[in-house]
């Protein structure tokens, strides 16, 4: 009688699908001159090891699908493995468990502190030659499952085909599959503690499916050549504190699409978008989140692939024509990117090997009720590595040039939309978040020294002091912040009648009590248009003549206003309704006169605030800006100048329907003073009120001053004027 083979309790618990190391069991091992190979392959019919010229058939261990064969001879034997799997075929192939490790020492102590700058490079699925033989090496940190599998259209989706090993105690695992190629689907089969499996998505994944379906996909190394060498370069020594900086935020499914209303592809955008940009004289675009997200109504504010841009519009390498494409028509690119919070998908990070590991486990802390999402654990270090490893990910491989940072409020308060009894005091009592504080300290550190002339930029939205200034002082080390209470006063301000505005000058004049206590950037943003909040056009009050020329006033105070600017898509177009993200936009309102003249005004401020160096050389300085008039809430009148050294501009903005004639500014010096902007013009659908080409100043001081120009202000307008030196 033939004697059953007895199973080891390590194959038992192989078979069982909870054995953290298959490379234990499977493979080839020496037990004195005897070499003994185990393969697990659920579905075989038969299987052979192919040795030289030898095909050795293996004995199935009854009622398993666990293979194994001895061999006696000196040296290892080279072999492959050959399998049937019932449909009559054959097929060979390297046995994955018959190779060493993947992940270096050094990398796994790194991660483990938290430190490792390219840890996407490492973690992840990267096709690759190990040990001379191609394939695709995986690798994902799981530190309390029992086991974790690669499961993919390649092995039928079965957990017991490719189990992966774990890497001592650092909780990343790791398997290489020889003979795999790019372009296939995969998950990874995660078991917790209880049993449970999980199918999870690729965290460190660098391309998705294309939604609903949530698969990873193995991505080929990119085959892109670059060719803005001299942009990186320029950037590099690139000051950007005395520069302008005019960024045109858009959303890329809605900016345009195909006729047949399917959204374009990132190559086809490009040409469109920098066309568009550079006529319209932005500095920047800024991309609403385009990290893969599986539901299009989150807007990408809810992703779930941090190392991936979404399939929605191509691939990686059609995305890096894009950034590339951009710069070469001088167009920076900057990403909208949310470390803040991620969404609760059954195939994302929440949970991920069955318990809170990329989330903090306590909900008073680990959980957003507003958004239904969940807040990252800024205190584990591989936690904030995986996010420090995407910020550089993003600048780094597709050379993007700023990080705006989504929701930085909801990240440094404890109790941000929380009450009493909803959130956890820090161990100071606080209720400052300090683990996230560190954190963005540390991401500001990383991003400004690795990529030097990359601009990063908080959504920030409270008092909280020194957010962009150097760590070094105590900062946070942002290079802007968006200035949210100069735009809430601003958008309420001018929603008002203009009958009762001169009871509210003050929202017009007490931002200038904080102008200069942090870089600023003035937003009219994409969460001003939606949410029956009204477009920008709807919020305007009068007739339409009145509306507007309202807009047209709000912008010239934006971009005559000391800080850099952003206006979010169809803003310029004064589109009468709210963003549809589910349509492009109304491009035929272009072909409307009023509509063209605020597309033209916008242009032409674009152009100002470019060419005139008293509008950005001191953006983020008190010497950049001087009141000439505040008090003059009676008539509902501001006039200011705008300073770099000797140079200045005259700003005079008139906030009534009314024509103020002979209405006497002081300026700082007599002679000439030219016109170079008029909100008002003709040519923007105004009523071309005007003061001529050139106005002279008079001897007489006023308000302080020690000339004077006596002006006429047009209605609901705004004008800029220009010093001209004698001889000039």
């Amino acid at each position: 009688m033939k004697k059953r083979r007895t199973i080891s309790d390590a194959a038992r618990r192989l078979l069982a699908g909870h054995h953290h190391d298959p490379f234990d069991v499977l493979g080839c091992h020496r037990r004195g001159r005897t070499w003994h190979i185990k393969a697990l392959l659920p579905g075989a019919a038969a299987v052979e090891v192919v040795t030289g010229d030898a095909r050795l058939p293996m004995e199935r261990t009854p009622e398993t699908d666990l293979f194994s064969i001895s061999i006696d001879c000196k040296a290892e034997p080279a072999y492959r493995l050959r399998c049937h799997g019932g449909d009559g075929n054959w097929r060979e192939f390297e046995d994955p468990y018959r190779f060493g490790t993947l992940i270096g020492d050094l990398d796994l102590h790194l991660f483990a502190e938290g430190r490792h700058q390219h840890l996407y490079r490492i973690l992840g699925a990267h096709c690759c030659r190990h040990e001379g033989v191609t394939g695709v090496r995986f690798a994902t940190w799981a530190p309390n499952a029992t086991r974790v599998s690669v499961v993919g259209d390649f092995n039928g989706w079965h957990g017991l085909a490719h189990p992966m090993r774990v890497r001592g105690g650092s909780g990343v695992w790791e398997l290489f599959i020889p003979g795999l190629a790019a372009g296939s689907n995969y998950k990874f089969e995660v078991r917790d503690q209880q049993g449970a499996l999980h199918l999870k998505a690729d965290p460190y994944g660098n391309a998705f499916e294309l939604r609903p379906a949530t698969a990873s996909v193995v991505q080929a190394p990119s085959e892109f050549t670059w060719s803005d060498a001299d942009w990186l370069q320029r950037r590099a020594h690139w000051d950007w504190q005395r520069a302008p900086v005019s960024v045109y935020e858009l959303q890329l499914a809605s900016w345009r699409r195909a006729a047949t209303g399917e959204v374009l592809n990132y190559r086809e955008i490009a040409p469109a978008l920098a066309d568009y940009v550079t006529d319209m004289g932005f500095t920047h675009v800024e991309l609403l989140p385009i990290t893969e997200f599986p539901l299009d109504e989150s807007w990408g504010y809810q992703p779930t692939g941090y190392f991936a841009p979404t399939s929605r519009f191509g691939a990686p390498d059609d995305f890096r024509y894009f950034v590339d494409y951009l710069h070469s028509r001088n167009i920076g690119v900057i990403l909208d990117w949310v470390p803040a919070h991620f969404p609760r998908d059954a195939h994302g990070l929440a949970r991920f090997d069955g318990t809170a590991l990329y989330e903090h486990a306590d909900p008073r802390r680990g959980e957003h009720a507003d958004w239904g999402t969940l807040i990252f654990n800024y205190g584990r270090n591989e936690v904030r590595n995986f996010l420090l490893a995407s910020a550089s990910f993003w600048l780094e491989e597709f050379h993007l040039d700023g990080l705006r940072v989504d929701a930085v409020a909801s990240m440094l308060y404890l109790d941000y939309s929380r009450e009493e009894g909803e959130w956890a005091p820090n161990e100071h009592g606080g209720n400052e978040n300090l683990e996230a504080i560190a954190f963005l300290r540390e991401l500001n550190t990383l991003t400004h020294g690795a990529h030097p002339g990359t601009l990063t930029i908080a959504e920030e939205s409270t008092a909280w002091p020194q957010v962009t200034r150097p760590t070094w002082v105590g900062g946070l080390g942002f290079s802007m912040k968006w200035n949210m209470g100069w735009m809430h006063d601003s958008l309420n301000y001018m929603a008002m009648e203009p009958i009762y505005r001169h009871y509210h000058h003050d929202k017009l004049t007490f931002g200038l009590m904080y102008a200069f206590s942090e870089n600023f950037m003035l937003p009219f943003s994409h969460d001003e248009v939606v949410h029956g909040k009204r477009s920008l056009l709807g919020r305007m009050p009068g007739d339409d003549w009145q509306r507007f020329a309202n807009l047209r006033l709000l912008y010239t105070y934006m971009f005559t206003y000391p800080g850099t600017k952003l206006l979010f898509m169809g803003c310029e177009l004064a589109d009468p309704l709210e963003w549809r993200h589910a349509e492009q936009l109304n491009w035929a309102l272009a072909e409307q006169p009023a509509h063209a003249g605020v597309q033209h005004l916008v242009r032409d401020l674009n152009q100002l605030y470019r060419r005139h160096g008293p509008l950005h050389g001191q953006n983020f300085t008190a010497q950049g800006f001087e009141w000439i008039d505040c008090n003059d809430a009676t008539q509902s009148v501001l006039a200011y100048l705008r300073r770099d050294g000797e140079r200045f501009l005259v700003v005079v903005l008139n906030f009534t329907p009314v024509v103020r004639a002979d209405y006497r500014v002081g300026v700082p010096e007599q002679g000439v003073y030219r016109e170079v902007f008029n909100s008002d013009s003709h040519f923007y659908g105004g009523s071309n009120v005007s003061n001529g080409t050139h106005i002279a100043g008079e001897a007489s001081s006023w308000m302080g001053r020690p000339a004077s120009l006596v002006l006429t202000l047009p209605p609901l307008a705004g004008i800029v004027l220009q010093w001209e030196p004698a001889g000039e």
